[in-house]
């Protein structure tokens, strides 16, 4: 392959637009759905997501935090530690795997 002789990537073609016959039946399975939850189901929350909860939300928006921050990256001075990084989606993983 040589570099610089590439083709062009061609745009992705558009969609087709469903014949009526689909949409109606795509209603009717839709349809045949029972809107009630199954007495069987069952849903777990996160530790992140509990005390997301717990906490009710009372954090507030610190702008004056995100235009320091726009402000270090723009200006070249925002220092990303790598190690640090590593370790929280090790604890993520972890947390979610259930190894915590």
């Amino acid at each position: 392959m040589k570099i610089g002789h590439n083709k062009p990537a061609e745009p992705p073609k558009a969609a087709k637009p469903k014949p009526a016959a689909d949409a109606a039946q795509a209603q009717a399975v839709a349809g045949a759905i029972p809107n009630t939850a199954d007495a069987s189901a069952k849903i777990a929350l996160s530790s992140g997501a509990a005390s997301l909860i717990a906490a009710g939300g009372t954090s507030e928006f610190d702008a004056d935090k995100v235009a320091r921050i726009a402000k270090a990256i723009e200006d070249g001075s925002f220092k990303i530690d790598a190690g640090v990084i590593a370790d929280k989606l090790i604890a993520n993983a972890q947390e979610l795997l259930g190894k915590k």
